[in-house]
């Protein structure tokens, strides 16, 4: 009965309190789960006359496709990641530490940029054909060419060393959070060191591993122009040339379905591979192992065996687009498309940065203040855009979009007698939710990375000082956490410059952005007149990376110090990176 009366007495004390805050938290979360029950409907309100043929000559190719392309890009980047990850920490040698933040250099470059880059370089008339048929006395294309990088195995070579980063940067923060005693109780017991990896470090580091390949094969499976330019036909691009060339929205709804289907497997399976795995750490800090030091001859390979990938993700393809470019500007001078197509990059990005950190700080705040609520199951809701590729957000949100379009151009012819054509779609409202639903899960995660820095105690003596849950969330808790809803405005401004999907499918008419100018360049084979287009996302696309180079700098910084303290008794020790 006394827990009873408790209970009732904290509900009437917490959930009055915060339900305007519980409230605008399911409203948020709304947004992605009803562009997915919104996706059911359109694919569900369709014809299935067409299922046979879909069944007999489109899917079976396009999953079969998709599936070699994941399976192909997996174990690329847990192979890469896995080995450069293991190399900066492991391994003691001239130029480590630089190559710790090069190897991030990759994540700076979108996958289509990197094949649209590629494709130029590569092209039998091309530089990297031409020097090789220079080099073997041949005149002709005719009588020499490479193995076009047309393929599914072009396709996977290229996504794997853009997208390794992911494996690499979750893998290394395992590695660095590891306790030497395990790798040297394992040597004691007489395993080598590269016995003591096998089967100690990377088992530890599975959930990494899994982490950053999840991340990676989602990226995979939302790129529409790679695949495209590079000829393999993958759901997403099905999806596109159903809804696009055929004109046929329910079956792209339809189609869509599966690809979700596909990605629930992903995430499915990863988890019943590891359902069986617990991790646990110490109480107290680790203490870290000590990188092993090389010879000048293996520190000198080594060295070059870890630029690999950033030479071919990512310094051959920016250099060669910065070549083109300057030469397109010197030739030609600059587009008058290029300042209109920055304006309008910057406006929707600009705008969908904005909302994504005001709901994402909203939602995160409401799971605080009520974490014993549906608060914080709402807040995990609200991540599952995410998850979902931007083809399928788009289809989902056409639906809802197109019929609060026909409401308010009916009222307005009504009441001013006013044709309005699509004013959602047509202004880019239409495009910058979309944007909202895709990546409100970086908004959340940073906004809830900066709270969890804040005490409890904080909340409780703001409101012994008088201030509302509101009043001290705007006065307190927002100003404390503007460094981490920076470093997440920042990710997602340079990712909705970068989102191509849902942009080529959504956006208004004559409404050409960054990425949509150079997916139209490549379509045309005009690759020079879309090079200013992809240096300039390059460029932007650096801005992170720097970002997440000096947050692991300090991060390992930091672990130096724990290591070096050891358990002596800590004060108030803080390393910060040098501005």
């Amino acid at each position: 009965m006394t827990a009873a009366l408790k209970a009732g007495v904290v509900g009437r004390r917490i959930l009055p309190r915060h339900a305007g805050w519980i409230a605008a938290a399911a409203l948020v979360a709304a947004l992605p789960a009803g562009s997915a029950l919104s996706l059911v409907a359109t694919a569900l309100g369709g014809s299935l006359e067409q299922w046979p043929h879909l069944l007999a000559y489109v899917l079976p190719d396009a999953v079969r496709e998709t599936a070699a392309l994941l399976i192909g890009v997996g174990l690329f980047v847990a192979t890469v990641g896995c080995g450069a990850a293991w190399l900066v920490t492991a391994c003691d040698f001239p130029g480590r530490r630089a190559l710790e933040w090069l190897l991030l250099l990759p994540l700076a470059i979108p996958t289509y940029v990197v094949a649209f880059a590629y494709l130029d370089m590569l092209h039998p008339v091309g530089p990297v054909q031409g020097a090789v048929r220079a080099l073997l006395g041949y005149e002709s294309p005719r009588a020499f060419r490479l193995p076009d990088i047309r393929s599914m195995t072009g396709c996977i070579l290229l996504l794997g060393l853009v997208l390794y980063p992911y494996v690499y940067l979750s893998v290394r923060a395992v590695f660095l959070t590891q306790s030497a005693g395990l790798l040297e109780a394992a040597r004691t017991l007489g395993a080598s060191r590269r016995e003591a990896f096998w089967r100690v470090a990377l088992p530890l580091a599975r959930p990494g591993i899994a982490l950053g390949v999840s991340l990676a094969l989602m990226e995979a499976l939302n790129d529409i122009g790679a695949s495209e330019f590079l000829g393999v036909r993958t759901i997403t691009v099905t999806i596109y040339t159903t809804w696009i060339t055929r004109s046929d929205l329910a079956g792209a709804a339809q189609i869509a379905l599966v690809m979700l289907a596909l990605v629930s497997a992903l995430v499915a399976i990863e988890r019943w591979a590891r359902r069986r795995q617990r991790f646990a750490n110490a109480g107290h800090a680790p203490r870290r192992w000590e990188p092993r030091r090389l010879s000048p001859a293996k520190g000198a390979l080594a060295f070059s065996l870890g630029m690999l990938p950033v030479l071919f993700g990512f310094a051959a393809p920016a250099a060669h687009l910065a070549v083109q470019a300057a030469k397109r500007v010197a030739e030609n001078g600059l587009s008058d498309q290029i300042p209109r197509e920055i304006l309008n990059t910057a406006l929707v990005a600009g705008a969908a940065t904005l909302v994504v950190i005001a709901l994402g700080a909203l939602v995160a705040y409401a799971a605080r203040l009520a974490p014993r609520t549906a608060a914080p199951g709402l807040a995990r809701v609200a991540t599952l855009g995410y998850a979902m590729p931007g083809t399928v957000v788009v289809i989902g949100l056409l639906g809802p979009l197109g019929a609060l379009d026909g409401l308010i151009a009916a009222a307005a012819q009504a009441g001013f007698e006013a044709q309005l054509r699509a004013p959602l779609i047509g202004a880019g409202i239409a495009l910058v939710t979309a944007y909202v639903i895709r990546f409100l899960a970086i908004g959340v995660g940073g906004a809830e990375s900066g709270l969890a820095r804040i005490p409890p105690a904080v909340d409780g003596a703001a409101r012994t000082l008088g201030q509302s849950a509101g009043g001290a969330f705007l006065r307190i808790h927002l100003p404390l956490s503007k460094s981490a809803l920076a470093a997440a405005a920042l990710l997602v401004f340079v990712d909705c410059m970068k989102e191509l999907p849902a942009t080529l499918l959504i956006r208004p008419l004559n409404f050409e952005t960054l990425a949509t100018h150079l997916y139209g360049e490549a379509a045309r084979g005009t690759y020079e007149d879309g090079a200013v287009a992809a240096l300039i996302i390059v460029a932007v696309g650096l801005l992170p990376v720097i970002l997440l180079s000096r947050i692991g700098a300090t991060r390992t910084a930091r672990a130096t110090v724990s290591a070096t303290l050891g358990d002596a008794p800590r004060g108030p020790v803080e390393v910060s990176p040098a501005h």
